[in-house]
């Protein structure tokens, strides 16, 4: 099962940097770490994933996103980037992307779904499969039976997101997720360490 962390500053233990948060879920056992700082500027997102990915020897089988900037991802050297919904195809960017590279995309819908598969996603983000904890969202949550049918409907990995907990992450992956992906699960994590 993939367990991705998706950072988020303003969710961070008291006195923790993200940094820290970043090498104690990876401690605990993430697979994938996703950096989704929206309000840092260019440089400073490039100065993170860079200071990130000097900082991860001894976490060499975790792979380390950028959310949104393929541009920053690939100057960092990070394993991948995740596109929100409404992105430039994977398609676009995989001409210029190193193989392997890998390229998720944020779907809501079953037909988003297949679209990022058909488009050369690596992988998509489903949800909200439960409603969301870490911030108010527009979506109605989807549910276990659409997160299986988003599940079946493809031959790439679907991470369930929204409202993820350890209680109800079996449930996801019985579903048919490759795994989960969460900001509140491991902000809980990184605090109860």
């Amino acid at each position: 099962m993939i367990q991705c962390y998706i950072t988020d500053r303003t969710r961070l233990a008291p006195g923790e940097t993200l940094v820290q948060s970043i090498v104690r879920n990876a401690a605990a056992g993430v697979d994938w770490i996703q950096i989704r700082e929206k309000d840092l500027e260019i440089r400073e997102l490039f100065e993170v994933v860079a200071h990130v990915l000097a900082v991860f020897p001894p976490f060499k089988a975790i792979k380390i996103l950028v959310n949104s900037r393929v541009d920053v991802a690939l100057a960092a050297g990070a394993a991948g980037a995740h596109l929100p919904a409404g992105s430039p195809s994977p398609r676009v960017w995989e001409r210029i992307a190193p193989r392997g590279f890998l390229f998720g995309v944020s779907c809501h819908t079953l037909d988003e779904v297949r679209a990022a598969e058909q488009e050369g996603a690596s992988y998509v983000v489903f949800g909200p499969v439960f409603a969301p904890l870490s911030k108010a969202s527009d979506l109605p949550p989807r549910g276990l039976d659409q997160l299986a049918q988003a599940a079946a409907s493809v031959k790439i990995p679907v991470l369930a997101l929204g409202g993820i907990t350890r209680a109800n992450t079996g449930s996801c992956v019985a579903a048919g997720a490759a795994g989960i992906a969460g900001i509140s699960l491991f902000a809980v994590l990184a605090k109860t360490d």
